[in-house]
């Protein structure tokens, strides 16, 4: 099967008019859907490989977060926020009739998930979070507000691929110049004139939060995971979220597990060996 008819498009309207956009790959399955969250600057493509993994196994949707990828962007950037996005996942997951679901989070994607679980008990029926916690290491907040909303562009697919080495080589150590540009492909789109740019609304990085340390709301948010089944992913190399924050997560969470992917920094792609025999077992552990 093509990877263009593996999936369907998906489309709904959030409660302020934006149309938003997902990928569905269906199954005949009554195991319970997974929801992917994708992390700040990124979108669906970075979880597509588990389109083909999964095989029709279970249904999978991928999201592309309001402001991103084929999601339309907001005209109040002041939108871009956590609450906001649990609230465009929870219509979505009502027009579809979904009571629950497996979400997997990436990065900001994992922040959803933890206040969805606060905000909405019940919908969550197990949960992996990639590289995040409910507090963060300062050193990796300053990296992404570096780099978030500074509009790049490239004339060539290898220009990119060069300057993610240059800019987060250390992040994955081992990566080829043809990993980099299949990576970079996730990132950035070529528009109508050719050139490749980063594939969200610029506007995201005006509300983006670069304050480290802990937060009370979010290590209350996690308290009610406690009885969900959870992977916690992290990064060896990770330089936003701590072994020690881990740790403290697994005490909290009865059903959690922690799984540490070896030389990939901040987040897994989901695409290594640990983190695939990591998303089985979770999976089977739920249904």
């Amino acid at each position: 099967m093509s990877e263009e008819k593996a999936y369907q498009d998906l489309y709904w309207e959030s409660d302020d008019g934006l149309k938003l956009y997902a990928r569905d790959y269906p199954s005949d399955s009554d195991k319970t859907p997974v929801i992917c969250v994708p992390g700040l600057t990124r979108n669906a493509r970075d979880f597509e490989h588990l389109g083909a993994i999964l095989q029709g196994g279970r249904r999978i949707i991928m999201l592309d977060l309001r402001g991103r990828g084929m999601s339309e962007y907001a005209k109040d950037s002041s939108s871009y926020n956590p609450k906001q996005y649990v609230s465009d996942i929870i219509k979505l997951m009502d027009e579809l009739t979904l009571p629950k679901a497996v979400f997997f989070g990436t990065s900001l994607g994992g922040v959803i998930t933890m206040i969805m679980s606060k905000m909405h008990p019940g919908r969550i029926a197990g949960a992996l979070l990639n590289d995040i916690g409910p507090e963060l290491d300062q050193k990796g907040l300053d990296r992404i507000a570096a780099h978030v909303g500074q509009g790049r562009s490239f004339d060539t697919w290898a220009h990119a691929g060069r300057d993610m080495i240059e800019n987060s080589g250390d992040i994955f150590p081992d990566f080829t110049l043809k990993e980099w540009i299949g990576f970079a492909k996730k990132i950035y789109r070529m528009n109508s004139s050719g050139r490749i740019k980063l594939d969200y609304d610029m506007k995201i990085s005006e509300p983006f939060d670069s304050k480290g340390g802990g937060s009370g709301a979010m290590w209350n948010a996690l308290e009610s995971m406690k009885v969900t089944p959870t992977l916690i992913l992290r990064g060896e190399l990770s330089d936003l979220f701590s072994d020690q924050v881990a740790q403290r997560m697994l005490e909290i969470l009865d059903q959690g597990e922690l799984i540490t992917v070896p030389r990939v920094g901040h987040a897994p792609t989901l695409e290594e060996p640990a983190s695939l025999d990591a998303i089985n077992q979770l999976l089977h552990r739920i249904d």
